[in-house]
């Protein structure tokens, strides 16, 4: 420690994680081995360990914390098994709980992913950690009142002069109230992160010298909710310019890096610094603070970067505790349902008709016809490029593979009108071309995620229809059909989707509003691996179609897929 003119200076060293989604250890449970990707990126808490021991080795543990922004029991085959095949109790803990407690977490937010399993399964998990779940605008209907801890103010005392007192503010995602209202509907509401803020950043500042938001919230303003609610589903940067008395935000949910990022705050004038560390533990962001003591701590200066797990081993203490709930995961996965007649990909399933989404599509209609005597439809995204059903036995992850979201069925009641009306918002995920290519598949494809890219199909009749990317984003179906005739505007269907979608998800028109036929709350990923135990035999030729075409001007659009 030293004196500059009388004043007492530290640095604080705060890390951060966030949106592990399950990834305890590096390893794809959908492939049976190590994880690896085009940008042989790690994943993993047990990576995350060895970062954050090596920052503490290296500026001693008294002057860190370590905090994650969310979306952390949700998006494995290991965060599905310990919700649903062998739930967390009193004294089955969490393995991501087990493991952030043995790491030494400081606190989190709360991620929207969070809810996905129920607020049963959520509180169980807060109760298992040893450290705070925060989340201000979390609102509990009967109370008005936090239904979580909204901050925790953390003392760090071996500072060599007085006591640094960090407040750290935690903020979830207004999103929440759509894409899981099941869950919390008429129990929990979700005000905007900048209003709550507004109203808990004075409270925490009064109480600390540094003030670090954990917000489960993308950097950029944008939304995918469009009016459903009235606040933005990211809006960190905006959080950062518009509340005073921030000095640091801990960004998620928008699975993006940002090593360090300052906003200049429009009350104060003073810079905000922002870090999110890309996802499922692929980074840790590193911040630093430099901090002055003249009657009380203030923030000189500050930065950040962020570390690469695939620069280090796991850290083998972790790999010790829970190896056993690692193995206990495999054996699940690995279980064999039944046969596969021929290889089946999803591949190029952005681009063609493909037997993988078709059997998802499939499925999902039967389910939903259960409930209905109207023409079924049903649609489905490709969510996972490299799923793969290989010929001869498939296991449970060969299925899983197909599917990786945990969500929910739902049929809803569409007109021919509001249908087209969806498929043009869909068609959105191509960029518009002149020919038929041949082209890259980056080419072709605009900025929208895979999962926002939604494919139809026709149960008892095929549901027929070109998109034209030659024409401009609106005007792109063309010869909707169904069973070979017109579809009219006023024709009604009972169409299959996923919860997210019919929460709102995407912002697709009419889809949110349209009146519900079927509700079950089944997992779609667990009825499509019912359905492999019931049949016994999987046989892709029942599912090649050829209902949707790309093309460009009525000529075939070429892509190739070799990225």
């Amino acid at each position: 420690m030293t004196e500059v003119s009388g004043l007492r200076t530290f640095t604080l060293t705060v890390m951060g994680s966030t949106d592990l989604h399950g990834n305890l250890f590096n390893w794809d449970y959908y492939r049976d081995r190590e994880f690896d990707d085009y940008a042989h990126d790690d994943v993993g808490l047990a990576k995350i360990s060895t970062l954050v021991h090596g920052v503490r080795d290296a500026v001693g543990r008294h002057r860190t914390l370590l905090l994650d922004a969310g979306d952390t029991i949700q998006g494995t085959p290991l965060a599905y098994y310990y919700a649903r095949v062998e739930p967390i109790t009193r004294t089955l803990v969490h393995p991501m709980a087990a493991a952030m407690n043995a790491i030494g977490y400081t606190a989190a937010a709360l991620g929207n992913h969070e809810f996905n399993y129920g607020l049963e399964v959520l509180r169980t998990f807060e109760r298992q950690l040893d450290f705070p779940l925060l989340a201000a605008n979390a609102v509990d209907v009967a109370t008005g009142l936090p239904a979580f801890q909204p901050y925790v103010i953390k003392t760090v005392w071996r500072t060599g002069g007085p006591p640094l007192r960090v407040g750290i503010l935690g903020l979830t995602n207004p999103g929440i109230a759509v894409w899981d209202r099941a869950v919390v509907e008429g129990l929990l509401t979700f005000p905007g992160l900048v209003e709550q803020a507004l109203h808990w950043v004075p409270e925490v500042r009064s109480k600390s010298d540094l003030v670090i938001v954990v917000a489960h919230s993308g950097a950029d303003l944008s939304s995918s909710l469009g009016d459903q609610v009235p606040f933005p589903e990211n809006c960190a940067e905006l959080l950062a310019e518009t509340v005073p008395g921030i000095d640091a935000v801990l960004v998620g949910h928008a699975h993006v890096e940002i090593p360090q990022r300052f906003v200049l705050n429009k009350v104060t004038g003073r810079p905000v610094l922002l870090t999110e560390p890309l996802y499922w533990g692929k980074r840790l962001s590193v911040m630093e603070f430099d901090l002055e003591f003249d009657g009380r701590w203030s923030v000189v200066s500050s930065q950040s970067s962020v570390l690469l797990s695939s620069s280090v081993a796991e850290d083998p203490r972790i790999a010790r505790l829970l190896r056993h709930d690692h193995a206990k995961v495999i054996n699940y996965v690995n279980a064999r349902i039944g046969t596969c007649l021929g290889a089946m990909s999803a591949d190029r399933s952005r681009f063609e008709d493909t037997p993988a989404l078709g059997f998802i599509n499939h499925v999902q209609a039967l389910e939903v016809a259960k409930s209905t005597s109207l023409p079924v439809l049903s649609l489905c995204a490709p969510f996972n490029r490299g799923a793969a059903i290989p010929a001869g036995e498939v296991s449970i992850r060969d299925v899983a593979g197909l599917y990786p979201f945990d969500n929910t069925l739902v049929g809803v009641r569409l007109t021919g009108g509001q249908l087209r009306d969806f498929l043009e918002e869909s068609a959105r995920y191509f960029q518009q071309v002149s020919s038929g290519g041949p082209f890259s598949a980056a080419e072709v494809s605009a900025d929208v995620p895979d999962y926002n890219f939604d494919i139809a199909y026709g149960l008892s009749a095929p549901l027929t229809y070109d998109i034209d990317i030659a024409a401009p984003v609106g005007s792109r179906i063309v010869g909707l059909a169904y069973d070979g005739v017109p579809v009219d505007d006023s024709v009604e269907f009972a169409v299959a989707v996923n919860n997210y979608r019919q929460g709102g998800g995407g912002d697709f028109p009419h889809i949110a509003s349209a009146p519900v036929l079927h509700n079950q709350q089944q997992e779609i990923r667990q009825l499509l691996i019912d359905w492999v135990k019931a049949a016994g035999v999987l046989d892709p030729a029942a599912f090649v179609r050829s209902d949707w075409r790309l093309v460009a001007a009525g000529s075939p659009v070429i892509v190739s897929t070799n990225e």
